[in-house]
Parts: C-alpha cells; structure tokens; sequence
C-alpha cells in the first residue's frame, strides 16, 4: 500500500474520529470518565517514582563518595523511574490541564472559543502524534523483548507476549552490571496509548461542553489562560 494511500486513510480515520466525538458526545461521557479514572489513579500512582528516584540518587551518591562504589545498575535505574514520570505521567498532566498554553493568544478567546481550539490541537497535532509514536515505539519494545533473526521486520503482539517470560531474547545494556532493557522501552508504548485515550477524552468533553452537556472541562481544573 503507497504512502499516499495510507494518508487518506489516516485523514478519513481522523476526520470519522472527530465526527463520531461530535455527534455521539453524550454517550461516549462515560467512556470518557473511565478513561479519566484510569490515568488520574496512575498519574498519583506514579508521583510516587519522584520520592523513589530522589532517594535512589541520594543512597547511590552517598555510596559512591564514602565507600567509592558504585553500580550502573542504579543509575539506569533512576533513568526508569523519570521514564515512567514522564511517559506515564503525560496523560495525568493533560487531564489535569496542566500542560503549557500560550496565554497570550488563549487569553483572547471565550471559554467556548478556547473548547474550538483544544479540539482542534486534540485532532490535528496530539492524537495524530501519540498514535504515530505509539505505532513507531512497538517495534522498539519488541525487538528488546524477542532477539530478531535476518530477515525478521516484525513480531506479532503474542509473540511478544510470550517473549517476556523467556529471558534469552532479552535486551541488556551495554554498560557493566545494566540491566535489561525492555522495561523502560515498554514505557514508550504504554506511555503514549495513554496519552492517546486521554486526548480522546479531552475531545470528548470539548464537545459535550459545546453542547451544554457539562460544565467547562478547563475550569473545573483551573486550566492556564482561562479566566
């Protein structure tokens, strides 16, 4: 199938999306408030990695000057944990507005006229992005989790499965006493299928507040650049 082929489906995928959010706005509210428990229990879940990774930095510092020991190991560890603080905290930033917006321009607008804008950034910049990434991040994932052969491009979603309880395809750093690599790579996948459902409920409220089915989804949060 040619690239070109692909972009209109992708641009019909995405245009279908924005149709069915509009029109079935109502019905997807409970949808979108499962999606929202979902993230909000795994973003406080994961403030937590903050506490874990600061005391990991502070015992490996520690170690490393009194007792001039040290391992990779520990410090790979702390690159897993702000991993996971980013890639598994995005989606609870954006459900709690607190993502970045140029005030200067969205302090221009009204409330309704700011809910316009989100849904256009939600379809046209952020869902496109977290499902390329995430469609671009599996093979990473999976390469770390099942060793490939010649000739392998791909490995199927029960293969990989199955891989993760064989540790002989796994992926270890090339570093003295790392670890392996499939966890953190994980987090790329999980992170931003999050994001993407997240985005989805984002557009969902955006329209159901366009309806009068709610109240302002920016304000319940004290979203930046609303009044």
């Amino acid at each position: 199938m040619s690239f070109d082929t692909w972009a209109l489906i992708v641009v019909a995928a995405f245009f279908g999306l924005v149709v069915f959010a509009g029109v079935f706005a109502g019905a997807l509210l409970p949808v979108s408030r499962a999606i929202d428990a979902v993230n909000l229990r795994i973003g406080k879940a994961v403030t937590w990695l903050v506490l874990f990774a600061v005391l990991v930095s502070a015992v490996n510092a520690v170690v490393r000057k009194v007792f001039s020991s040290s391992s990779n190991a520990w410090l790979e560890v702390q690159w897993y944990m702000f991993a996971g603080i980013v890639l598994l905290g995005a989606s609870y930033t954006l459900l709690r507005n607190e993502h970045v917006r140029i005030d200067v321009i969205s302090g221009r607008f009204s409330r309704r006229g700011l809910a316009k804008i989100d849904i256009f950034g939600l379809v046209v910049f952020l869902l496109p992005m977290t499902c390329i990434l995430l469609w671009l991040s599996w093979p990473l994932f999976a390469n770390s989790v099942i060793r490939s052969t010649a000739g392998t491009t791909s490995h199927g979603f029960a293969e990989v499965i199955a891989g993760l309880f064989d540790s002989s395809g796994w992926t270890r750093s090339d570093q003295a006493g790392g670890l392996i690599r499939w966890p953190a790579l994980m987090l790329i996948p999980i992170g931003f299928l999050l994001l993407s459902l997240q985005g989805f409920s984002e557009l969902v409220k955006r329209f159901a507040y366009l309806k009068g089915l709610i109240t302002d989804p920016n304000e319940k949060l004290g979203a930046h650049g609303t009044n």
